[in-house]
């Protein structure tokens, strides 16, 4: 589970961040003044810090400066009711990676909350040919097969399963799932990822009804547990 680390002094947008990142399968801790964020950072491994600029005791950019001459590389975004570009300047400058002026759509933080901790993992390698029970799935060739004999999937399934596949065990939320296989800029009703998960449970499970590999995890989305 990765591990977001808020730094946020105001109580509403603290309690809205921990309640969406929570739901999408997150581990969360948070700080209310800058020390205490800088503390944390210190103490506990995190895989993303949000950091607001307006913070009691230190502001955002002094924990900023502070966190990367700790070397700590740690991806930052920042968040601020400031809109000035000199603000979005100096926050970059100082070693943060994303910024974000409030307001703010959740889904948008989501989406770069998403991004970022993409760039920071290694680059896996291609998978190419996946096994598991009695399926065999080509994602280089877009050929499957259930028992030896071929079955079909669309483009969609292919892209769901591959996706569902790299992160095994790890639940995938639906708007993740939405970005990787229909696109960040391309608006689509979340359950039609439930409609495309049914068909594809009925090409390539036992019993569909209950699943082996593709599990439902519930008020997150999906994983694959084969």
């Amino acid at each position: 589970m990765e591990k977001i680390l808020i730094i946020e002094d105001e109580e509403s947008i603290l309690m809205a961040l921990e309640d969406n990142l929570r739901l999408e399968g997150y581990e969360v801790s948070s700080a209310k003044d800058g020390p205490r964020g800088f503390y944390l950072a210190n103490e506990q491994a995190q895989d993303l810090i949000i950091l607001d600029i307006m913070l009691p005791k230190m502001d955002g950019f002094e924990v900023c400066k502070k966190l990367r001459q700790a070397g700590i590389a740690t991806p930052i975004l920042m968040l601020t009711a400031k809109s000035r570009e000199a603000d979005k300047v100096l926050g970059l400058e100082l070693g943060a990676d994303d910024y974000m002026t409030k307001p703010f759509s959740p889904r948008e933080l989501l989406a770069r909350v998403r991004a970022l901790l993409r760039r920071a993992k290694p680059q896996q390698p291609d998978m190419d040919l996946c096994r598991f029970g009695d399926v065999e799935i080509d994602f280089k060739k877009y050929e499957a097969k259930k028992g030896g004999t071929p079955i079909e999937l669309s483009a969609l399934e292919f892209s769901l399963l591959h996706c569902l596949i790299r992160n095994k065990d790890r639940a995938v939320s639906r708007d993740a799932l939405l970005d990787a296989v229909w696109g960040e800029q391309v608006y689509v009703d979340p359950r039609t990822v439930d409609k495309h998960i049914s068909q594809l449970r009925k090409k390539i499970e036992d019993d569909p009804q209950a699943p082996k590999f593709i599990l439902g995890v519930r008020g997150v989305g999906y994983k694959f547990g084969g």
